[in-house]
């Protein structure tokens, strides 16, 4: 669907409070509809597989449903497949640090442990769950984990939707897929969705990783290509498909970004999302509440991993 910058900014203006808390309550009510659903399905299908490209906010709306779960009196687990990462070699390491290695392929992931822990936790077998160092890029004893009777877990990751990567059959698990789907419009200049997932990473990288605009737009191709290659083909497989999209997020993104993209606005990409953020009404982060999807990527988020 298509939303027009006109739009956004007559919420905003006539309360900018009011817009945010309508818009986020619209995400929750959208995702009350899939936990309904699962909870319809728990005996059956106690795993749920939640997958979605860089910068989509699956990360806070996998949360996000654990703690509707949870409210409802449904025990729910979230779990990073990242700590499925296989472990590097040092050959490997020293090919990764050229650039050399393709670090999004879903052969990093140990599917074979995966799928079984899967299984086990689906029948309610202890499982010790990996954890998976960044800084050494090996393995490390993660914690023992035993699924109760009733109880659900989330696998939250890019490559949750791959049936090569997760071989347990469909009959066992729910598939959720999530990505920014609105495109935004200014009337001269429609701003693709994965423009808004761009500012997402940007604005999160900058913030948190210490990178610069251009740092992140220069993995931008790349992390593009793997999206094609390795999650997209699969996102028909889902049995949810949620936009994550929040009408009033480029106006927060618009006052702390706009200055550096102004001077990268030789960028094809980037000068149309300038386009669309220059009409943008700002809005100050300190209006968002910390339930908001937003905050994964501006900071404050309630939403973290335990």
């Amino acid at each position: 669907m298509n939303i027009e910058v006109e739009r956004i900014n007559e919420g905003i203006k006539n309360s900018p409070k009011e817009y945010i808390e309508n818009t986020n309550m619209d995400y929750f009510y959208r995702l009350k509809q899939i936990v309904d659903d699962i909870i319809s399905q728990r005996e059956e299908k106690p795993v749920i597989l939640l997958a979605g490209p860089s910068g989509s906010g699956k990360t806070t709306t996998a949360m996000m449903i654990e703690k509707m779960l949870d409210d409802l009196g449904h025990e729910t687990h979230t779990l990073s497949m990242d700590n499925y990462f296989c472990p590097l070699s040092e050959e490997e390491k020293e090919l990764a640090a050229l650039g050399k290695m393709d670090l999004e392929s879903p052969l990093r992931m140990d599917s074979q442990l995966l799928s079984a822990q899967i299984e086990a936790m689906s029948a309610c077998e202890e499982v010790e769950i990996p954890k998976y160092n960044f800084k050494s890029s090996s393995r490390e004893p993660g914690k023992r984990f035993k699924r109760r009777p009733g109880e659900l877990v989330i696998f939250e990751g890019i490559h949750a939707l791959n049936p090569q990567v997760i071989t347990v059959p469909d009959s066992k698990i729910s598939k959720i897929y999530v990505s920014v789907r609105t495109r935004v419009t200014d009337g001269n200049t429609v701003l693709h969705p994965s423009r808004v997932r761009l500012l997402r990473r940007m604005i999160r990288d900058k913030k948190f990783r210490k990178r610069s605009l251009q740092e992140t737009m220069n993995m931008f191709h790349s992390v593009e290509s793997g999206e094609n290659k390795y999650i997209m083909p699969y996102k028909d497989r889902s049995d949810y498909d949620v936009d994550t999209f929040m009408a009033y997020e480029l106006s927060v993104y618009r006052d702390p970004l706009i200055g550096q993209l102004r001077e990268m606005a030789d960028i094809p990409e980037i000068a149309e999302t300038l386009e669309v953020l220059e009409n943008m009404e700002p809005v100050d982060s300190k209006l968002l509440p910390s339930d908001s999807l937003v905050c994964e990527f501006v900071g404050n988020s309630q939403f973290k991993y335990s």
